[in-house]
């Protein structure tokens, strides 16, 4: 499988921003799609924001993020970022990076792919 590496959570205020960033270690077929998810304290895993590696296609937010928050990707570093703007305290999460051989695989959940050890968001109001 493909070791998915986090960086750049932290502790910002309500209104301010921050840059998720995920590094793969390879390019595989079995993690063409990758994006993040975020898991609340006290609430399950959800996908917010997804996009296929190597194309930058498919691109995918969810509502509660969507307009505020941007995914990019470097298929040549192998990497994905998150660029979150105007950040709530809602946004406060452990965010997750994913990847799955297919969008559809990846929205129902990335169950069969690869994941990285999470990277604390904390937004405060």
């Amino acid at each position: 499988q493909v070791q998915l590496v986090e960086s750049g959570g932290g502790s910002v205020q309500a209104g301010g921003s921050l840059r998720l960033s995920c590094a793969a270690s390879r390019y595989s077929d079995s993690s063409k799609f990758m994006g993040w998810f975020r898991q609340a304290p006290g609430k399950e895993r959800v996908a917010i924001a997804g996009m296929y590696l190597l194309t930058g296609a498919g691109i995918w937010y969810a509502d509660s993020v969507q307009g505020r928050f941007t995914i990019s990707q470097d298929n040549a570093k192998n990497m994905v970022y998150l660029q979150m703007n105007s950040l709530k305290p809602d946004d406060t999460a452990m965010y997750y990076c994913a990847a799955d051989q297919t969008r559809i695989h990846w929205l129902e959940g990335a169950s069969h792919g690869s994941w990285g050890q999470g990277t604390q968001v904390t937004v405060s109001s």
